[in-house]
């Protein structure tokens, strides 16, 4: 997620735009009317309704939906079920695209094969969160623990919060009525919107970590009841080498090994490091993606289901910058640890993956 402070140096939306805006979205205010072109006309996919009547759709390729613009893709695997949170860009009910990032609640979907997807109502709106003044609703990764689902949000510049059901697909409640992590926690960093894009982990003597941040990457112990820190916060200890900290960091481990994937530069790529503990030392292995179409920013969100690793992300397919596209690829390790590049796919999983060009 780039917060909107930056995004005067990104990409503008491309002219060739790949699929349909939004519908039965909030009209833009007046203030955005300025900023908005129209969206072309595109096919757009036909929900099946369930008996439940939740939603269900069967993505043919990259982007995954296109019903709705998405973005900052979290999964989680529950039982036989991966489940996915992703942030939610928002349009005019007009067809109009903004120029600036409109977003109010998050999206949540569900998939036992990664063939069908289910998509579930609106898990929770920002609105929630009474102490947040911006209304904007960032990236987010729900995780389970003793029987309970929490969700960890982020706001553009104030701070991150939790909120926790009694079912994945909620509905998320805030149980401590003010921020997990306020903005002067993030003390190596001045700019407003520093502590955004919460991960969040569970290690296998059961503590759980909270790593966020925009520019300087921070983390924190969490306490058993998981609404709570527990202890300092830190900056993480990341040799970086030439691939930049910028946003976006999605922690998980592998065959004993701690990964962080993370937005490096800007327009951004996303990278990876490699460390023996949660916090650190990491050291950054290369670059796993390029930079994903016509999008200034993207977002990991890293899962292993059913044997296999799977690396989402988001593009600009749908609109561009503020009107973005949540995709999945899979992705493969090496014998030494090290994550092959996945390159871009209009497929995705769902078809031939295009062939990396030399």
């Amino acid at each position: 997620m780039i917060a909107k402070n930056r995004f005067s140096a990104l990409c503008t939306v491309s002219a060739m735009l790949l699929a349909a805006s939004c519908a039965a979205q909030t009209p833009a205010t007046e203030g955005n009317k300025a900023q908005t072109q129209t969206a072309p006309a595109a096919a757009v996919q036909t929900p099946a309704q369930s008996a439940s009547a939740l939603k269900e759709y069967k993505p043919t390729g990259n982007p995954m939906f296109s019903h709705k613009f998405t973005a900052d893709p979290a999964p989680v695997v529950i039982g036989d079920t991966l489940w996915m949170i992703t942030s939610h860009d928002e349009t005019a009910a007009n067809g109009r695209l903004n120029r600036n990032f409109r977003m109010r609640d998050w999206c949540l979907f569900s998939t036992k094969d990664m063939k069908t997807w289910t998509e579930y109502p609106t898990p929770l709106s920002v609105d929630e969160f009474k102490w947040d003044g911006t209304h904007t609703a960032y990236a987010a990764q729900m995780i389970p623990r003793d029987g309970k689902y929490y969700l960890y949000i982020s706001t553009n510049g104030n701070g991150i919060g939790v909120a926790v059901a009694d079912k994945p697909e909620g509905p998320y409640k805030d149980p401590i009525g003010k921020q997990l992590v306020k903005p002067s926690d993030c003390f190596a960093t001045t700019h407003s919107w520093a502590c955004i894009d919460p991960t969040v982990m569970i290690d296998d003597d059961g503590q759980a970590w909270l790593v966020w941040g925009n520019k300087k990457c921070y983390y924190a112990k969490l306490k058993k009841n998981m609404v709570e820190l527990d202890g300092a916060v830190k900056t993480l200890d990341i040799d970086l080498k030439d691939m930049p900290f910028e946003e976006g960091p999605w922690i998980f481990k592998h065959n004993g090994k701690y990964y962080l994937v993370y937005a490096c530069g800007n327009p951004e790529k996303l990278a990876y490091a490699i460390g023996d503990k949660v916090d650190g030392h990491f050291e950054a292995k290369g670059i796993l993606m390029e930079r994903s179409g016509n999008c200034g920013s993207n977002h990991p969100g890293v899962e292993n289901f059913k044997g296999e690793w799977y690396l989402f992300y988001h593009t600009g397919a749908n609109g561009g910058d503020y009107n973005r596209a949540v995709c999945v690829d899979k992705m493969t390790f090496n014998a030494d640890g090290t994550i092959n590049k996945v390159p871009f796919s209009k497929e995705g999983i769902f078809g031939t993956a295009e062939k990396p060009q030399k």
